[in-house]
């Protein structure tokens, strides 16, 4: 057993114990209280302590919110429903735009090359006129209508009902869209790539009315989870017909929505086939479109493979003067393009051998880029048509620049038959090659082994 206490008691043996207790002399407190109030102690807190404090209110507040916004779907649902939208708005995003002055000098174009440009359109397609919205209600008619024609089991595919609980969370989720700026999108909106009838869920949210920081948040989510093939569609369906959109009425381009092509890019063949072959086949892209497009591709770092399939699909497409800025800038990327792609090219610019258009000068530059950089991969019979192709199509500064840097090039088919004379010359006469081992003579010299050897054998 431990040692007892010391009761902080007097002893004093000539007082009696009742005196003792009526003078309150028993068990007195030594020193100062040891628990004293926070005000006591610091009347201001410092900044770091604050900065802690106010960082879990917030933190805890944000997750009330997120818990009222959007409540299970066991629990009952709020008719009001509120989003806190007024913290960590950014104004300064919304008012950087991109245009296309900011890239006509990496392309060297004017007011001549720009009215050529229009000469060279489909004049069959005429303007865009319809709208983002008309459009994705054709493009869910036309699939409804494929899904009636191909099953004859009207019970085997369904369009799934939504729960009205469902339905009304993700109108809420249109709303947050809507009006977004900045900060977390909700939990709900990050989901619907992972459902099963996500474009369904996702055309309740009604992508064309999202503002262009919503759109730029949706296309790194979709990019990051679909598939090459889904990401193929919402590129085709929302994106595309968005930034087209955008560029028509203000004749420039949000830094977002320009963002958020970069990001498309994540997909590259979803990329190639949703947004740039698409554009390219419609046969109304303008110069603005084509050059902010085409700005993304070549501040871009994209898989040669893809490139190389991209610009195949280019080269064989009916000629428009966007397909020469989209020519040049891939072939100025300078990938080791596979032979096809490279005869591909040499036949898309010896097509205009017997157009009498005069050619504007975006197609002299790209075909100035080509032979620039491919002028050894060619062979000697394209390199003779491509000569013959200056006669007809002729550029003042740049036809002569052509010439120059075809006549410089080795062509790949002489190449190989100077390294084949090569590889046979340092092979020996064929009579210095024996046929068979007996070619070789037994002088009857025995050889010399030693006897340590031959017992080991």
């Amino acid at each position: 057993m431990g040692k007892p206490k010391k009761t902080n008691v007097q002893q004093n043996k000539n007082i009696a114990l009742d005196k003792q207790i009526t003078a309150g002399k028993v068990a007195k407190q030594k020193g100062k209280s040891k628990f004293h109030l926070r005000a006591e102690e610091q009347t201001v807190l410092d900044s770091k302590s604050s900065n802690k404090i106010l960082n879990a209110a917030k933190k805890q507040q944000l997750e009330v919110e997120a818990e009222e916004d959007f409540p299970p779907l066991g629990a009952p649902v709020k008719r009001a429903v509120k989003f806190n939208l007024s913290s960590g708005i950014n104004v300064e995003d919304e008012k950087v735009n991109v245009t296309e002055n900011d890239f006509y000098e990496e392309l060297d174009i004017n007011a001549e090359d720009a009215a050529a440009f229009e000469r060279f359109q489909n004049p069959t397609e005429g303007k865009r006129t319809v709208k983002l919205s008309e459009l994705i209600m054709e493009k869910i008619a036309e699939k409804q209508a494929d899904i009636h024609t191909q099953l004859t089991d009207d019970g085997s595919l369904k369009i799934e009902d939504l729960d009205p609980r469902v339905k009304e969370m993700y109108e809420g989720v249109r709303d947050v869209m809507k009006r977004y700026r900045s900060g977390k999108v909700p939990k709900a909106f990050k989901i619907i790539p992972k459902l099963r009838n996500w474009e369904q869920i996702l055309f309740l949210t009604e992508p064309h009315n999202w503002s262009a920081a919503g759109l730029f948040q949706g296309t790194r989510i979709f990019a990051s989870v679909l598939s090459q093939g889904m990401a193929q569609r919402f590129y085709n369906l929302v994106l595309l017909p968005r930034i087209r959109d955008d560029l028509s009425e203000y004749k420039r381009l949000n830094m977002h929505l320009y963002n958020a092509l970069r990001k498309a890019l994540f997909k590259p063949a979803a990329f190639m086939k949703g947004i740039i072959l698409p554009l390219l086949e419609s046969g109304d892209c303008t110069l603005r479109e084509a050059i902010i497009f085409g700005s993304v591709v070549a501040r871009s770092t994209i898989p040669v493979l893809h490139s190389s399939a991209c610009l195949l699909k280019i080269c064989e497409m009916g000629y428009t003067g966007a397909n020469s800025i989209f020519i040049r800038i891939f072939l100025d990327k300078r990938y080791a393009l596979p032979y096809r792609v490279v005869d591909a090219a040499v036949f898309h610019f010896l097509r205009f051998e017997i157009d009498r258009r005069e050619m504007p000068v975006l197609w002299h530059q790209a075909f100035l880029t080509f032979v620039q950089r491919y002028k050894n991969d060619i062979s000697s019979e394209q390199k003779e048509a491509l000569l013959n192709l200056l006669k007809k199509q002729q550029h003042p500064k740049l036809t002569p620049e052509i010439r120059r840097e075809l006549l410089a090039g080795h062509c790949r088919d002489v190449e190989m038959m100077e390294a084949e004379g090569e590889a046979n010359a340092m092979r020996p006469p064929a009579e210095l090659i024996p046929n068979d081992f007996d070619d070789f003579e037994d002088d009857g010299e025995e050889l010399d082994v030693p006897d340590d050897m031959m017992d080991d054998l």
